[in-house]
């Protein structure tokens, strides 16, 4: 039996202009180029040129010349249904599948030879037969990005007996390991690091040079104190003194980690094209927009022209009204287009001088001390936008100054409060905590406890844990493994 129920849902809903005007907002300068050719390739009602002025007479044609049967409705959209799609036979972004977070991928380009394909080349300079040639290249296939194999070799051997019918033991397998462990990069196909730093130290020149003896030493018989930097309990297990413990690890912390890592094929790259440029004229900062954020666009007259002698005709023709439709289409995309990247530039100006006249000091100066606290909340209140515009903003754009390219996300920060009551930006912290780190005694590094104390002298209001936070995000190690001898 059927029944008839009223439901109230509270759902968001957008126009199509202003989802074209979002993903537009979100894109990086370096993509939005190419959006624009693409827009180019699929509308041919849109054009390069400065747009050409209307008549009043003209825009109210334009708008008003429909029939009722050819209008589209203007009542909201619901997001859920458009944002992934289509409208009007224009295509909004890329594929079907959009996210917001597109702009952030990086593109992989070719460069050379991959790792692996170097490998299989120095592999066939070695006299192998059919069979060991099988098993080399089945190790070299799980040697993974860093040049490490961490697949166990019984795993090996049961991969190549089911795929490759090829029936090995593990003496066989490490034989051929071993030699491939001679390739270059130096330490390639190692297991774990201690092997990898291993290779490396077995294969330096002069190998009875004490230096390297004692190096190999503490990796074969001390790596787990090594590891942990307790030296006086390595020189107490070999029996060396002060100045060839140094040497030793000076020798072994000069060792590539990662041998993998260098010779990678595919390099991930990304090249920063600022979006706004600042200038600084005897104190007066002035924003510009990149030259590639203002492109020249117009609806093309010659298609007005061809929908202005459709609509004069005869209407009673399917086809014809059908030509009309797909006609109007076109149109309406090529100016929602064009509207947006206005409606882009206009909201990226205004973005970026509320953050300019909010960090006028650090701009002025480049100081990061200068730097004020700042959330994009205030931001969205100075310039009276929702916060989810100000962070598309500033989540994929930058900006150049004499002082370097920032992007816009560097300047935004929580705020600490010092003992005279002033809030300044966690990134003054940081930078103070960098410093200290930097200008301590390496021999006896300074603890996290001691770090807060100093803090807390300097006037900063900061928690242990918070110091924490702070050192880890700076990358900086416990004071334990910043010892140096």
């Amino acid at each position: 039996m059927q029944k008839l129920n009223l439901s109230q849902i509270l759902s968001q809903k957008l126009s199509p202009q202003q989802i074209q005007f979002i993903k537009l907002l979100q894109v990086p300068t370096a993509e939005l180029e190419a959006r624009v050719e693409e827009e180019l390739e699929i509308n041919p009602a849109l054009e390069e040129g400065r747009e050409e002025e209307r008549t009043e007479s003209e825009d109210m044609d334009f708008e008003d010349s429909y029939d009722d049967d050819l209008r589209y409705d203007d009542k909201d959209i619901n997001l859920e249904d458009y944002l992934n799609d289509d409208y009007g036979g224009y295509k909004m972004q890329g594929d079907g599948n959009y996210s917001p977070d597109e702009e952030d991928r990086e593109i992989p380009i070719s460069s050379g030879i991959s790792l692996h394909e170097q490998l299989l080349t120095q592999l066939g300079f070695l006299k192998l037969d059919d069979r060991q040639k099988v098993i080399g290249k089945q190790l070299i296939g799980s040697i993974e990005s860093d040049g490490y194999i961490r697949r166990d070799l019984e795993a090996i051997i049961n991969d190549l007996a089911f795929s490759q019918n090829v029936e090995t033991d593990i003496d066989e397998v490490e034989e051929i390991l071993r030699k491939i462990q001679s390739f270059d990069p130096s330490g390639i196909a190692a297991r774990n690091l201690q092997e990898c730093l291993l290779i490396q130290l077995e294969r330096k020149e002069h190998p009875d040079d004490p230096s390297i003896r004692n190096a190999i030493r503490i990796i074969n018989d001390c790596f787990d104190e090594f590891t942990k930097k307790h030296y006086p309990k390595i020189q107490k297990k070999l029996d060396i003194g002060d100045e060839e413990i140094k040497e030793a690890v000076n020798l072994i912390t000069r060792l590539n980690p990662k041998p993998g890592g260098i010779s990678d094929g595919l390099v991930k790259t990304q090249y920063i094209i600022p979006d706004f440029i600042l200038s600084n004229t005897d104190g007066k900062l002035e924003i510009s927009l990149n030259s590639k954020n203002a492109p020249e666009l117009r609806v093309s007259r010659s298609y007005s022209e061809m929908f202005d002698a459709y609509d004069k005709s005869d209407k009673k023709d399917k086809k014809l009204k059908e030509t009309v439709t797909f006609v109007k289409q076109k149109l309406d995309a090529a100016k929602w287009f064009i509207d947006a990247i206005k409606q882009r530039q206009q909201t990226l100006l205004k973005t970026m001088q509320a953050i300019l006249d909010y960090q006028q000091e650090f701009f002025l100066e480049g100081d990061e001390t200068k730097l004020k606290p700042m959330i994009l909340k205030d931001i969205a209140e100075k310039i009276e936008m929702d916060i989810s515009t100000v962070s598309r903003v500033a989540n994929s754009k930058s900006i150049q100054t004499e002082f370097g390219i920032f992007p816009l996300k560097y300047f935004f920060s929580e705020g600490i409060t010092t003992e005279s009551g002033e809030d300044v930006s966690n990134k003054e912290v940081k930078s103070v905590l960098q410093s200290m780190v930097d200008q301590e005694n390496k021999k006896k590094p300074l603890s996290d406890d001691k770090l807060v104390k100093m803090l807390n002298d300097k006037g900063y209001n900061i928690a242990r844990r918070t110091v924490a936070k702070y050192r880890e995000q700076l990358q900086i190690p416990v004071a334990r493994l910043r010892k140096e001898l």
